[in-house]
């Protein structure tokens, strides 16, 4: 083969390798409690 060729060869894999991420990296999974829509009156005493 032709050096040009084994270049490019290893210039895809390289670009490859560096698209998947190797495969190292794990994704975070994070849950986040929902804050409340409405907030329920709460007895303050008569008339307040």
């Amino acid at each position: 083969m032709s050096n040009s060729i084994k270049i490019l060869a290893a210039f895809g894999l390289v670009v490859l390798v560096a698209a998947c991420g190797g495969g190292a990296q794990e994704e975070e999974f994070v849950v986040v409690q929902p804050e409340p829509i409405s907030v329920e009156p709460t007895y303050t005493g008569k008339y307040k």
